[in-house]
C-alpha cells in the first residue's frame, strides 16, 4: 500500500476517534457543572486541560466561562480538536482514500459530516446539548459499524483501527492524568472523602460507569478506577486494551509485509510494560509521572508509525 493511503487511514480514523472522545468530554463536563454551578468554570478548564487545547483556548477567549468553552469544542474551526474540525478532516481523509473503502464506510462518513455540520451550524442551547452529544456519539458508532461490517480484514483494516487505538489510548490517558491527578495529588489521600461526583464523571467520560459498577459490585476507589482505566483488559478504552489492540495490528502488518519495523518493537516494550505492572506500584511510583510518561511513549510510537510505513511518500 502507498503510504500516503495508509496514512489517510490512520488519520481519518484518529479523527474519527477524537471527535466522539471531544463529545465524552463536553458531556462529562456539562453533568458535573449541572451539580456544581459555584465551580462550573473551573470544571470547564478541567476539560478544556484534557483536551488539550487549553492554551489555543485561552488565546482566543481569555477567561473560561461554560458556553464559550462547549462552542469552541463543538463549533469553533480555529480549534483543529473541535468535533466540527475533526469531522471535516475525518472527511477530507476519507476522500483522499476513498478507493480503499467500502461503499458502506464512505457513505457513513460522508453522512456524518453532513448531519453534524448541520447540527453545529449554530451555536448550541444548553437544553439541546445532551441530545446534540447524543449524535455525535452516534454517528460515531455508524461509522465503526460499517467498518467492522463490510471492510476486509487487512492492511487497509489494520491502519483504520490503528489510528482508533492510538488516539483512545492518548484521550483515555489525558482524562486520568487531569482528572485524577489533580483531584489526588499524593498517595496520602487516598481514601479521604472526595466528592463521588467526580469519580462518576472520570468514569463517564470513557463511558465506563455501568462497566466499571458491574466488576465491582457497587463499589468504587480512586484507585479501584485508575486500575480499571489504565489495566482492565476487557474495557474497550483501557490503556491495556488499546495498546493491545495497537499491537495485534502491527503484528498483522508484519506478517503480511513480511517485515518487522521499529513500531512493533516499541509497541512489545510498552505492552510488556503494562503486562507487568501493578496499580500499586504505579501509585508509589507516582500516577502523573506513570501517565506522562505513557502519552510521550504513545507519541514516539504514533511518529514511528508514519515513519516506518512512509506517510509522508
Amino acid at each position: 500500500m502507498l503510504g500516503k493511503t495508509a496514512g489517510g487511514l490512520f488519520w481519518m480514523f484518529r479523527y474519527l476517534e477524537r471527535s466522539e472522545n471531544t463529545a465524552r468530554l463536553v458531556e462529562a463536563g456539562f453533568r458535573i457543572a449541572l451539580t456544581r454551578p459555584d465551580g462550573a468554570d473551573d470544571e470547564w478548564a478541567s476539560v478544556l486541560q484534557t483536551a488539550a487545547v487549553a492554551g489555543a483556548y485561552q488565546a482566543r477567549h481569555g477567561e473560561v466561562e461554560a458556553a464559550r468553552a462547549i462552542d469552541f469544542l463543538l463549533r469553533d474551526t480555529t480549534n483543529s480538536s473541535s468535533v466540527l474540525s475533526a469531522i471535516a478532516s475525518a472527511r477530507q481523509n476519507a476522500r483522499l482514500v476513498r478507493t480503499a473503502l467500502t461503499r458502506e464506510v464512505w457513505e457513513a462518513v460522508n453522512d456524518t459530516y453532513m448531519i453534524l455540520k448541520e447540527t453545529l451550524a449554530r451555536p448550541v442551547r444548553p437544553r439541546d446539548l445532551p441530545e446534540v452529544l447524543a449524535t455525535i456519539r452516534q454517528q460515531s458508532a455508524l461509522v465503526r459499524g460499517a467498518l467492522h461490517g463490510t471492510m476486509l480484514r487487512n492492511d487497509i483494516f489494520d491502519f483504520c483501527r490503528l489510528g482508533t487505538f492510538l488516539e483512545r489510548a492518548d484521550n483515555t490517558a489525558r482524562i486520568l492524568d487531569v482528572k485524577y491527578y489533580v483531584l489526588l495529588p499524593s498517595i496520602s489521600q487516598i481514601g479521604s472523602s472526595l466528592d463521588n461526583v467526580q469519580w462518576e464523571t472520570i468514569l463517564r467520560s470513557v463511558a465506563g460507569q455501568r462497566a466499571y459498577r458491574w466488576i465491582t459490585q457497587g463499589e468504587s476507589s480512586p484507585m479501584g478506577i485508575a486500575d480499571f482505566l489504565i489495566f482492565d483488559g476487557r474495557m474497550p478504552r483501557s490503556l491495556r486494551f488499546s495498546v493491545s489492540k495497537i499491537a495485534t495490528n502491527l503484528a498483522y502488518l508484519e506478517t503480511g509485509y513480511g517485515t518487522r519495523l521499529p513500531s512493533r518493537d516499541q509497541i512489545d516494550v510498552l505492552k510488556a510494560r503494562l503486562d507487568t505492572m501493578t496499580i500499586e506500584r504505579v501509585f508509589e511510583d507516582g500516577l502523573h509521572e506513570f501517565i506522562i510518561d505513557f502519552l510521550a511513549d504513545i507519541a514516539r510510537l504514533g511518529q514511528q508509525i508514519e515513519k516506518d510505513y512512509r506517510f509522508l511518500g
